[in-house]
């Protein structure tokens, strides 16, 4: 029997439904349709009464017979309530959308399986939209009572695709299979150590489950396939990188950086910045390539240590770029480079969009005479007339703020790959690490640097405004400087949020002119609008900058001790962390003000807490995780890495850990997969082998 055949050939399919199929869901062969997994299961055994509908918005399952349905209101306004019960009691169910064809199914006496969330209106339950299923209340619980619930789209159902209806050409399907057709792709080894079902019998259960427990076996298995080859991938490519691919050789630590070191670093390194220049000095002196991630959070000192790899390249006769995503985080790089680099007498240059015709060459010409040792900007270092004479090293900050194809530009301007050093303020938590960056070293600043205080973060409702402004008024006294971050810019009618320029009016309001100078900077604002308006701000000029998430990254100023952050529920927690970051960088105590208004979700709720509970950016990435998934947060989704049709790198860490130690060990024992046992491993791979361009050398 042949999967890949068309899926138009499948009983029950046809061409209607298989152009369906191939545009609603990727669907093309009976193989696509194997893999089209249910997201979720109804226990038909658990069945809830109406009477013993108690709360709002939790899932339940009822038993009902059709008493009634009428079609009320025309047009747009048209709905369908149907009045069903049992019982206890009685019911309505409403459509919104789909009432002719929902209509057809309704047959009053009959029984039917009903699944949706309650929704209280009036004093009385009603469920909207909810699953419905015709049973034979004699013979419902024949078989097993797992039933599979498949993903569909209006446009599926309209030709009879609903989840039922996929359910149906699966069930179909699986029974013309014969057995053991579904090849197994992991070695006898594997499935012995770890106890796992076999691969043919695992999706034949995981569609149509024997019981609860076989269920559970059969997805424990699916999982660990699906993270066991995801980790195979990052393995292989970190094997290629350390074994494979020839770097250039830093081979000595000569003049410029023991100068630098020992007579002109401003201050001592914390011992995870001595620990993280260690292991970049191991990579660089090795002939392999460096491909090395740098987490720190806001204010751990990334900085310096990329200044003084950049100074191992110079002493090696190499040329080194740092690239950063904004002008403005790009010109503070180059100024404190200039700054402490000033008494070596080593030519630092900066490179971005404003750089004038007449510097750009000048600056084009320094770097390919080898004139120019360190170059700082934007993406203008990746634009193809910006060439080296011998690129060693490229730093790239923030990193995830660039697509992995502007990076790949950067990658291909030397003859051998220069060492990649990748720095993140955005904490990343294990999980990920091990997953998106798993093809990387990963190096962890997690020190302060001594003399900083931590940030004191509180939550305030709109209630306390006085209370707030009050606080505020207190600090600039102190010759303190003020954040106030606004989510919007304009007025929204269907968000009520305050908006920047609401906010602005009424922040000038409160701290009047001449007394009190008010900075106020946003996206739409023009680029040199913006550039005048930080640079008030960082020499001190205003007390105040009214701004939107513009300066989430970038903007260095000591002086500026509080951070309010207005409708702060409308922030995920890694922003509300980059944007505390922005103050606590001098020596005097910060605070960070979270504003929200008096209804929150739950959700809201655990945020605002993780921020004032502590300001360890890994803790409160693992939060965020939680809450938000892995979402893209490696701006490397072309890549296809986090693909994943049924595991979960935040539930499945425990399958995760056990697939990620045997894929390594395998790579390391067998990297060409030639042991007969590993054969499987090799088809498989070869089957998967559809994989754009390998960007991971460049992550």
């Amino acid at each position: 029997m042949n999967l890949l055949q068309d899926i138009v050939y499948l009983k029950g399919v046809g061409p209607a439904r298989a152009k369906v199929l191939n545009e609603e869901f990727g669907v093309y062969t009976w193989r696509d349709l194997l893999f089209h997994y249910p997201f979720r299961y109804i226990d038909k055994s658990q069945i809830t009464s109406v009477s013993q509908i108690k709360t709002e918005h939790e899932p339940v399952q009822l038993l009902l017979e059709c008493v009634s349905w009428q079609e009320l209101g025309v047009g747009r306004a048209k709905r369908l309530a149907a009045r069903f019960r049992d019982a206890s009691g009685d019911i309505e169910l409403v459509w919104f959308k789909g009432a002719q064809y929902i209509v057809k199914s309704l047959q009053i006496g009959q029984h039917y399986l009903v699944y949706g969330k309650p929704t209280l209106f009036s004093g009385k339950y009603n469920i909207a939209h909810p699953e419905l299923e015709w049973v034979e209340k004699s013979r419902m619980m024949s078989g097993s009572s797992m039933k599979p619930v498949y993903r569909s789209t209006e446009k599926a159902a309209k030709k009879g695709l609903n989840s039922n209806g996929i359910a149906q050409l699966t069930r179909q399907m699986i029974a013309e299979m014969p057995a053991n057709v579904i090849p197994e792709n992991l070695p006898v080894s594997i499935l012995t150590k770890y106890k796992l079902m076999d691969r043919d019998k695992a999706i034949r259960e995981l569609h149509f489950p024997t019981d609860a427990k076989t269920l559970e076996w059969a997805v424990r298995r699916l999982k660990f396939e699906e993270l066991f080859y995801l980790q195979i991938k990052v393995a292989a490519q970190k094997l290629a990188l350390t074994k494979d691919e020839r770097g250039v050789v830093f081979e000595k630590v000569g003049h410029y950086f023991h100068t630098f070191y020992e007579e002109h670093l401003p201050f001592e390194l914390t011992g995870a910045q001595k620990r993280v220049l260690k292991e970049i000095r191991q990579d660089v002196g090795k002939g392999f390539h460096m491909n090395r991630l740098i987490q720190g959070d806001v204010g751990s000192g990334k900085t310096i240590v990329a200044i003084l790899s950049m100074l191992l390249a110079v002493d090696n006769g190499f040329q080194s770029c740092l690239m950063a995503p904004t002008e403005i985080l790009t010109l503070q790089h180059y100024k404190a480079m200039c700054e402490l680099l000033e008494p070596l007498n080593l030519k630092v240059e900066l490179l971005t969009g404003s750089t004038r015709a007449a510097e750009r060459r000048r600056i084009h010409a320094g770097l390919l005479d080898g004139s120019i040792s360190m170059l700082v900007g934007t993406h203008a270092l990746i634009e193809p007339v910006v060439q080296f004479n011998n690129l060693g090293l490229v730093i790239i900050d923030e990193q995830h703020r660039f697509g992995v194809a502007q990076r790949a530009r950067l990658w291909e301007k030397a003859k051998i790959p220069p060492h990649i050093l990748v720095m993140t303020a955005t904490p990343i938590p294990r999980t990920l690490a091990m997953t998106v960056y798993g093809d990387l070293d990963v190096s962890v600043i997690d020190e302060l640097p001594p003399g900083r205080k931590p940030i004191q973060t509180v939550w305030r409702t709109d209630a306390r405004r006085l209370e707030i402004d009050g606080f505020l008024e207190k600090e600039i006294k102190k010759g303190r400087q003020v954040y106030i971050v606004y989510p919007l810019i304009d007025e929204s009618e269907a968000l009520d949020f305050k908006n920047l320029m609401e906010g602005y009016e009424s922040v000038v309001r409160r701290f009047p002119r001449p007394q009190y100078q008010i900075s106020i900077v946003h996206g739409r604002a023009k680029a040199e609008d913006r550039d005048f308006e930080m640079n008030l701000f960082l020499k001190g000029n205003t007390h105040i900058m009214v701004a939107t998430t513009v300066i989430e990254v970038g903007v260095n100023v000591p002086n500026a001790s509080v951070m309010v952050i207005e409708s702060a529920e409308r922030f995920g927690l890694s922003q509300l962390h980059q944007l505390r970051g922005r103050v606590g960088r001098g020596a005097d105590q910060s605070y960070c003000i979270l504003v929200t208004g008096d209804k929150l979700s739950q959700e809201s709720k655990l945020r605002m807490e993780t921020m004032c509970q502590t300001n360890d950016g890994f803790e409160i990435a693992e939060v965020d995780l939680q809450l938000r998934g892995p979402g893209d947060i490696s701006g490397t989704q072309q890549s296809g890495v986090l693909q994943l049709k049924i595991a979960d790198i935040v539930k499945d860490q425990s399958i995760l850990l056990a697939a990620r130690e045997s894929a390594m060990e395998l790579v390391e024992t067998d990297p060409s997969f030639g042991q007969l046992d590993n054969f499987c491993i090799k088809k498989q791979l070869d089957e998967n082998n559809t994989l754009q361009s390998n960007w991971s050398k460049i992550s």
